[in-house]
């Protein structure tokens, strides 16, 4: 216990002046969390596939645009969104553009991993590097998944011209200080940049603003235009079609199967069978009398209002392109609401499909561990129980289109917390490979 006393303060004492986000803490731990070799080597090899996963959505999106796929594809992705940024996306300078940083959500259950989304805009990539800094010198004889500089490098290397400007908006600032952090850390020449007053140069860009919030940038017309004539490149790209999370419902819709399969190769189609929970996209539209919902049963989304509590394994969350579709705004876990809070979130998913589309997804309870941190109030080390959601951080090469893990972050949440998210009672630390 003393040794883990020390270490937990080495950890709380390495903190940089000001922290790492704006108004925000969490409980310091003495100990990464510790992963099975067979756990790290499946986090190791997942990064490839879902890059391919990406592919394979962009390549749908735009055979559904095309008319070679159904229009209903492209339907349920352009809700809400105006024509010009889906024009943007669809330009030749980057129609070939892909996000070359991939983090899923993981959760991490009794069977294995379930993803709750894949991420292309994600915080935490400063606090992971610099979690991994400062576990490895704290632990040098633990093998940090991703190596101690796997994300500064990882980062550094998404950009051809060793360096670049990495836009922050008002609304994302809190977490600011950890992309100052890491800009100051990552070999190259990168800066922070306010995008609210941003003037495009000879740079390239890193985008961390959410592309529902351009109305309230102004100015940001400069940078779109110079991306969409290629003059800069600007990652993740300008493509709101792929940060919706109803991909993991139309991955598993029946009439797109075999273009996954074909797409994907079997063995990856397999293996993202059993990662991505069964969805659905809440379409209010009528379904034949002869016909229900698979996987659920019911001829309608509103029938499910009706629903058990036991039958209420199911999490309803927004898809993408709104303010509440991020943070875990806009999650209900049917099993936590009542029937009558059930009800009233199935009626604003159904109602909000026009603009703002809401997918349904099962929901798996992750399992239950232990682990050690420490109480600052009494300067002892206690042991938690919670449950982990990990976010494994992938960076694909600019100049080789080479996917690498360059860390990965567990957040270790209360037991009786179903929402694994960040907050204050949170324990956040990097993984590691444990005994064989």
């Amino acid at each position: 216990m003393e040794d883990w006393t020390r270490k937990a303060e080495l950890v709380r004492a390495a903190l940089p002046e000001g922290g790492l986000f704006a108004e925000k803490a969490w409980r310091v731990s003495p100990e990464p969390f510790v992963l099975s070799p067979a756990e790290g080597k499946y986090l190791k090899r997942l990064g490839p596939i879902l890059h391919r996963f990406q592919k394979v959505s962009d390549l749908i999106y735009r055979r559904s645009r095309k008319g070679s796929l159904p229009d209903w594809i492209a339907d349920y992705l352009d809700r809400g969104k105006p024509a010009d940024l889906l024009e943007i996306g669809l330009a030749s300078a980057t129609l070939e553009e892909m996000p070359r940083v991939i983090r899923p959500d993981l959760i991490l259950t009794e069977e294995g991993f379930t993803a709750t989304e894949l991420d292309s805009v994600p915080g935490g990539i400063g606090l992971t590097a610099w979690l991994d800094d400062i576990y490895a010198s704290v632990n040098p004889a633990h093998e940090i998944l991703g190596g101690e500089r796997g994300m500064l490098d990882g980062f550094a290397s998404i950009f051809r011209r060793g360096g670049a400007d990495i836009l922050v908006s008002e609304e994302s600032g809190a977490y600011r200080p950890e992309l100052e952090w890491l800009a100051t850390r990552v070999p190259g020449d990168f800066r922070v940049r306010s995008v609210e007053q941003y003037e495009p140069a000879d740079r390239d860009t890193y985008r961390f603003f959410e592309l529902f919030d351009l109305p309230n940038l102004p100015g940001v017309e400069q940078l779109q235009a110079a991306v969409a004539s290629g003059r800069i490149e600007c990652t993740a790209p300008f493509k709101p079609w792929l940060e919706e999370k109803l991909w993991s419902a139309l991955f598993w819709s029946h009439p797109l199967k075999d273009v996954w399969r074909r797409e994907l190769r079997d063995a990856n189609w397999q293996r993202l069978r059993a990662f991505f929970p069964q969805s659905w996209v809440v379409d209010p539209a009528e379904v034949p009398h002869h016909a229900v919902l698979p996987g659920l049963g019911v001829q309608s989304f509103s029938e499910i209002k009706q629903f058990s509590q036991s039958e209420r394994e199911l999490v309803l969350k927004l898809s993408g392109f709104n303010e509440r579709a991020w943070g875990s705004r806009s999650v209900t876990i049917g099993q936590d609401a009542s029937q009558s809070e059930w009800g009233t979130a199935v009626d604003e998913a159904i109602a909000s499909f026009d603009e703002a589309p809401f997918v349904l997804q099962r929901f798996h309870s992750g399992r239950l561990v232990t682990h050690p941190w420490l109480n600052e109030e009494t300067g002892r080390i206690e042991m938690m129980e919670g449950r982990v959601r990990l976010c494994p951080y992938y960076f694909v090469g600019a100049a080789d289109g080479v996917v690498t893990l360059g860390g990965v972050l567990a957040t270790i949440c209360p037991a009786d917390k179903k929402i694994l998210h960040g907050m204050r009672d949170a324990i956040l630390v990097p993984c590691r490979i444990g005994e064989k």
